[in-house]
């Protein structure tokens, strides 16, 4: 296997033991702003690491740019499908509770606004087709969105579309700076 493949995985473990240690206390609803950063550290060490150590144990003739993006996006790939399929297992079974949870907390404040008056009217005002909905129609419908989006396989399809776009972007910049900084022909 090569090297950057095994710095990719060994990241994603490090992001996943990182993740379910909340779980494991029993806290799973904690902020997730924090482990969202840490994904995206984790992404760009796997590279640069990855990277570094190929580019340290290869002698190659062929030492071009495009190789290097190729190298560096061989530790991104698997780190995005291995980080991605886990967050589909853990939203999806291992705590399904944390997307119920969420869903709740956007329900308490939907229903706090069409409580107010003044909020209600911003809501029904903010679609044209609510004009002739009842309340209960503009709730089901506001409701949709969030029901849609805190799922197993929505988190997953866009974990996966953004550490690919972070892999990529990460690997033209590591190369880069790689290539001006550190390994100077």
């Amino acid at each position: 296997m090569r090297i950057t493949v095994k710095i990719g995985l060994i990241f994603a473990a490090i992001w996943i033991a990182v993740r379910m240690i909340p779980f494991l206390m029993g806290n799973s609803f904690v902020q997730i702003t924090p482990f969202v950063m840490m994904n995206i550290l984790c992404v760009l060490l796997a590279i640069a690491i990855g990277l570094y150590l190929h580019k340290k144990n290869t002698k190659e003739d062929d030492n071009n740019l495009l190789g290097d993006i190729k190298n560096g996006m061989s530790a991104g790939l698997p780190y995005t499908m291995v980080v991605s399929l886990f967050l589909y297992f853990y939203y999806g079974k291992i705590d399904p509770a944390f997307n119920a949870h969420k869903i709740s907390e956007f329900s308490v404040g939907l229903k706090k606004d069409m409580a107010n008056p003044i909020s209600f009217q911003k809501i029904k005002d903010s679609n044209p087709e609510f004009e002739v909905k009842t309340r209960k129609e503009i709730y089901d419908s506001l409701m949709q969105g969030p029901k849609s989006f805190f799922n197993a396989g929505s988190t997953m399809v866009i974990s996966m579309l953004a550490l690919l776009l972070l892999s990529t972007i990460y690997s033209i910049l590591v190369s880069v700076v790689f290539r001006r900084l550190i390994f100077r022909n």
